[in-house]
């Protein structure tokens, strides 16, 4: 290293030269209104605010082009008020949901587990894999199966191994939360330009009152989305792991 550059620089200019080997997933593209190609989007996640958090600039871009979203919520976030019931928190929690789905313009649906108290079993497998027969989605995203919160990791398997057990098969992207303190060891292989959308992912998100949503944004997810951008060469970006990556993401669109 030259005594003229510092070490600060020489990351900087080893960062800069990745960036053109990380290009923006074909999702990013994907436009109904123009390809007269309608998508059915499901993301699902182990309590309202993780859709939100994770990929509400990509779920938002979706429906914007026309594509038919829905995000399909584990539980109510029964047990994350403190000092409420698990039916006061679910009641609050239901509304705040409602309310930040209805900002991205995209449909709902609870699948009737228990904040903090999630299975995985051959029940809710079957469950899962009713409400994936009866959707017919395209490609889902769900959360990462190594975070470290149990219920993001049953939304996970639950997922994949509905996805095993559909007749109409469909592509899951993983998505990532609080990295580094959820989300660990999370490296992407797709990217999502949500530069235009930041602002609508923030309004969902702060509908989650109960949840600290300043506090979900200090936990790293503004952070997230400028680094994730900085990787895929845009302003802001949300991140995923593609399932079976052999696959091209313009292949199921």
């Amino acid at each position: 290293m030259s005594q003229n550059t510092t070490r600060r620089q020489f990351f900087k200019k080893a960062s800069m030269l990745s960036l053109a080997t990380l290009p923006l997933s074909a999702l990013s593209q994907t436009n109904s209104r123009d390809q007269g190609t309608k998508l059915k989007v499901i993301c699902v996640g182990g309590h309202p605010d993780d859709p939100e958090s994770g990929c509400g600039g990509t779920l938002a871009k979706f429906s914007a082009k026309g594509h038919d979203v829905k995000v399909l919520y584990l539980t109510r976030g029964e047990g994350g008020i403190d000092g409420k019931s698990e039916m006061e928190a679910a009641n609050i929690r239901t509304k705040e949901a409602e309310s930040a789905c209805s900002i991205l313009n995209v449909k709902h649906s609870f699948l009737g587990q228990v904040d903090g108290k999630t299975m995985v079993n051959n029940e809710w497998i079957t469950k899962m894999t009713e409400f994936m027969e009866s959707e017919k989605p395209d490609l889902v995203f769900t959360q990462w199966p190594i975070d470290s919160h149990r219920d993001h990791q049953a939304a996970s398997i639950l997922t994949m191994q509905a996805g095993l057990r559909t007749k109409k098969k469909f592509q899951i992207y993983f998505y990532e939360v609080c990295a580094g303190e959820q989300t660990m060891t999370f490296h992407p292989t797709d990217y999502v330009d949500i530069s235009n959308e930041q602002e609508i992912k923030r309004k969902a998100l702060f509908c989650h009152e109960s949840q600290d949503p300043l506090g979900i944004y200090a936990c790293g997810h503004e952070a997230m989305e400028k680094f994730r951008g900085m990787e895929a060469g845009v302003p802001a970006a949300e991140a995923f792991v593609k399932l079976n990556g052999k696959n091209s993401a313009s292949s199921i669109l």
